[in-house]
C-alpha cells in the first residue's frame, strides 16, 4: 500500500471539569489527509486547503508529529534501506485553526496514524499519541494529549498521568450527543493558557475533583442525571468564559430546553453542550443558532454523536 486517505476527527478537550485530562471524539467535522509513502527521503507537504497554515517544517504540527514518528522508526530498525523512506501529504482543513475543537490535533494525530498503517503498524496507539503530542507542543506550547488521545483511540478518553503517559478509554453512553457552536473568532491555545490562575483555592480543587469523579461514574453507569450534575467547572471556565460572547446566556438557554450541560471546548471559542439523544441535541443546536443570530458574529454549528472509532481511513 503506497497511499491512504485519512479522516481525522474534531475533538472536544477539557470536558468541562476535566481540564487537560478528559476529551472526546466527534463524528463530524473531520480533516481529510492524503498521505503517500515515498522513496524520496524526508517529509513533503504538497498542499494545504482550507486554511493558510505554515508550510515551514518547524511551525507545522503535521510535519513535527510525522518527523517524530519517522525518527523513532529509523532508530528502531537501524537498517540502511530505511534512510530512503519519506512521506508526501496533502491536507484539507475542515476543522479551522483556533476553533477549539482540535484542529492541530486532527493534523498531528491523522498523519502519525496514517504513517503507522503505511509502515505496517510498528507502533501501538500510546506511541502514536506521544508522536502526535510533539505536534501539539508546537501549536499550544504545552505537551498535552486530551485532543490527540480521543482522535486516535475514539470515544471518551482520560489522561491519568503525563509522566509517565497513561491514558485509558472511558465508556460512552449510547445516547450521548454533542451540539457545538463555533463563533468565527480565533482564540489561540497559548494565549488562553496565559490568562489562567497559577494557584487555586483548596475548596475549588475539592469541588472540581468531586465533579471529575462523578462524571466518570456517570459515564460508566450511563446515568445522564449524574453526568448533568457533574458538568461544572469552577476553575478554568470562570476565566476563559470572558473571551466568548454570550457564553452564559448560551448555556442557560440550552439547559432550559433539555441539554445536560456543557462548557468551553478546548481553549475556545467553541462552546459545546451534551444532550441525551439526537432529537434533544438538534433542539439545542437550533437554540445556539437563535442566540447567536442576534449577534454580529459569524458562526458555525455542528451536531454529532460520539465517534467510538476515532480516525478512519481508506486505501487510495
Amino acid at each position: 500500500m503506497k497511499g491512504i486517505k485519512i479522516f481525522s476527527p474534531a475533538t472536544i478537550a477539557n470536558l468541562v471539569c476535566g481540564f487537560d485530562i478528559i476529551g472526546l471524539s466527534l463524528d463530524f467535522p473531520n480533516d481529510e489527509i492524503f498521505l503517500y509513502k515515498s522513496n524520496n527521503p524526508g517529509i513533503h507537504i504538497q498542499q494545504i486547503h482550507g486554511s493558510s497554515l505554515p508550510q515551514d517544517p518547524n511551525k507545522n504540527v503535521a510535519f513535527i508529529a510525522l518527523q517524530a514518528l519517522l525518527k523513532t522508526y529509523k532508530k528502531k530498525h537501524k537498517i540502511e534501506k530505511y534512510k530512503k523512506i519519506g512521506f508526501t501529504l496533502e491536507l484539507i482543513k475542515n476543522i479551522l485553526p483556533g476553533s477549539g475543537i482540535g484542529s492541530s490535533a486532527a493534523s498531528a494525530a491523522g498523519v502519525v496514524f496514517g504513517a503507522n498503517i503505511l509502515l505496517g503498524k510498528p507502533f501501538n496507539k500510546m506511541q502514536l499519541i506521544r508522536f502526535a503530542m510533539e505536534g501539539e507542543r508546537i501549536a499550544s506550547g504545552t505537551f498535552h494529549a486530551d485532543n490527540v488521545a480521543p482522535a486516535i483511540m475514539g470515544g471518551v478518553t482520560l489522561v491519568r498521568s503525563y509522566h509517565p503517559l497513561d491514558i485509558t478509554k472511558l465508556p460512552s453512553p449510547k445516547e450521548l450527543w454533542v451540539s457545538i457552536i463555533h463563533p468565527q473568532i480565533e482564540i489561540k491555545t497559548s494565549d488562553a493558557r496565559e490568562i489562567l490562575k497559577k494557584k487555586i483555592l483548596m475548596k475549588d480543587a475539592i469541588r472540581q475533583w468531586g465533579n471529575i469523579g462523578a462524571l466518570i461514574a456517570g459515564l460508566y453507569q450511563e446515568n445522564y442525571e449524574l453526568i448533568s450534575r457533574s458538568l461544572e467547572d469552577v476553575i478554568v471556565e470562570p476565566i476563559r468564559s470572558m473571551l466568548i460572547p454570550a457564553f452564559y446566556e448560551l448555556k442557560k438557554k440550552c439547559k432550559e430546553i433539555g441539554a445536560l450541560g456543557g462548557g468551553i471546548s478546548g481553549s475556545g471559542p467553541s462552546v459545546f453542550m451534551l444532550s441525551k439523544g439526537n432529537h434533544t441535541a438538534q433542539k439545542v443546536t437550533d437554540m445556539m443558532n437563535r442566540v447567536y443570530s442576534s449577534l454580529r458574529i459569524d458562526y458555525k454549528t455542528y451536531t454529532s454523536p460520539i465517534n467510538q472509532r476515532g480516525i478512519k481511513w481508506n486505501k487510495i
